[in-house]
């Protein structure tokens, strides 16, 4: 069966047998087995890198290419380097103390996992959920992106060249084919995308029992506190925010800024981007919007704010026209102090939009954070200790960077993954190890009295009731 063919929930189903099957009649995959299978991936990323990156750039319209090879290439080839160098260590049993014998986890395969990517980043995500399904031992089908035909057909073809489909199995279509997917009887399933399509994907594993890991994104806010360097602070902000033109699940969603040095920060911004992006429109670092669905909403966050009254910011350093262009790329645009009823402060922003709200006092902030649903990702920047500390424990999100944006996501020994409406669960590293393995718990009982054993002499009694005590 090709995997470029429309597929059937039937046909899903018959690859999902067909895996579980050969995983049934086979002894676990060994160490040694799954580093080979984990350098095929790392064979398709090295040997096929400049297709990936041209399918890339014809799936956005136009993608940094320097940008995709570093995220869509060498980020998920570094991630599959690193779990194939700690394969054997993770496999080996975990002991555990025990009064009652020799205890320990013996990890297993789940069987058959199933992972559905989102579209901003297939390369990273589709290698990324690969390498720690198939360091714990797993076959795995996998569903991706109907908004990238090109870069999943490309997938599709070079995956069949090196996998078996009951080793690997890449999925194409569209959202038909992505419900029916999330329907099947996997071993545990993992979803990327927005919070909204979560909610059904979980609904839907739900009928199977299937446990899922959904990484939801959400609006990841951004403090830049008193004491911090505005240059270097805004400087890694709109670096962060404009990678993908914004199309990342941990992009700053909204800056918060002390009310007095907001126009400190808007020339800094103006400075900034003028730096990175002299032009727009022709320069080949900066992407364009996925396509006109998301190009149109992106719009509708500016006229509603407009209509507001919400004073918008363009940083347009070339004053460049992008009413006629072949692509869908947007000028970044700040939005100063917006009203939080509208959609571009209530839905996950998703592109070069940059809302920022002003602050008295810093307490503000976190109050403001914890009345919001918790975010995937959050950003302090400054060097005072206490406000540091305060916003660590008294902010719940997936995870944390500070001075600067996004990178705690890109170290492997950190779990990857949201809390709350951004998520469940975590993978990457030995995160991913564990979530794509059962920790089936053993024990070999040492010989001895059995207190729970009849007849209940007095003996028993005398011990068990000398063991009942403050």
């Amino acid at each position: 069966m090709s995997a470029n063919e429309n597929l059937s929930a039937a046909d899903i189903r018959i690859i999902l047998d067909k895996q579980r099957a050969a995983c049934l009649a086979n002894e676990p995959w060994t160490a040694e087995q799954r580093c080979e299978l984990i350098d095929r991936a790392i064979g398709l990323l090295v040997d096929h890198q400049d297709e990936i990156i041209e399918a890339l750039a014809a799936d956005f319209g136009h993608r940094s290419k320097d940008f995709s090879r570093v995220m869509d290439v060498l980020g998920p080839l570094a991630s599959l380097k690193y779990t194939k160098a700690n394969i054997a260590e993770w496999m080996k049993p975990d002991l555990r103390a025990s009064d009652r014998g020799e205890a320990w986890v013996q990890y297993q395969p789940l069987g058959v996992v199933g992972i559905l990517t989102a579209w901003n980043f297939p390369g990273n995500m589709v290698f990324n959920g690969l390498a720690g399904a198939l360091a714990a031992g797993n076959r795995v089908m996998i569903k991706v992106s109907e908004y990238n035909p090109a870069t999943s057909a490309l997938l599709a073809r070079i995956f069949k060249e090196v996998f078996a489909e009951d080793e690997v199995a890449i999925i194409t279509g569209g959202p038909d084919i992505g419900h029916a997917f999330s329907q099947q009887p996997f071993d545990h399933l993992l979803f990327t995308g927005a919070s909204s399509i979560g909610k059904h994907v979980m609904r839907a594993a739900a009928e199977n029992l299937v446990p899922v890991t959904l990484e939801l994104g959400g609006k990841s806010p951004t403090i830049i506190s008193r004491t911090a360097d505005m240059k270097s602070a805004v400087s890694k902000i709109i670096t962060g925010k404009l990678h993908n033109a914004g199309q990342i699940c941990l992009a700053p969603d909204y800056v918060f800024v002390p009310e007095e040095l907001q126009e400190t920060f808007v020339a800094t911004v103006r400075d900034v981007v003028a730096t990175l992006f002299p032009t727009l429109l022709d320069n080949p670092d900066y992407t364009s919007v996925i396509n006109a669905r998301h190009f149109q909403r992106l719009h509708g966050y500016l006229d509603e704010a407009r209509t507001a009254g919400v004073e918008l910011i363009e940083l347009n350093p070339a004053a460049e026209d992008f009413s006629d262009q072949p692509h869908h790329k947007m000028a970044p645009t700040l939005l100063r102090n917006p009203g939080n009823d509208l959609q571009v402060m209530q839905d996950e922003i998703f592109g070069p939009l940059l809302p920022f709200k002003t602050y008295k006092h810093f307490a503000e902030v976190v109050t403001f954070i914890n009345s919001r649903p918790r975010p995937l990702g959050l950003y302090y920047f400054g060097s005072d200790a206490t406000e540091e500390s305060f916003v660590l424990s008294r902010t719940t999100s997936g995870g944390v960077t500070l001075n600067d944006v996004l990178r705690h996501a890109g170290v492997e020994t950190l779990p990857f993954g949201g809390v709350g409406n951004s998520g469940m669960g975590a993978y990457h590293g030995f995160d991913g190890f564990r979530t794509f393995s059962h920790g089936k718990s053993v024990l070999r009982a040492a010989d001895g009295m059995d207190v729970m054993r009849p007849p209940y002499s007095e003996q028993v009694r005398q011990i068990v009731g000398s063991m009942i005590k403050r």
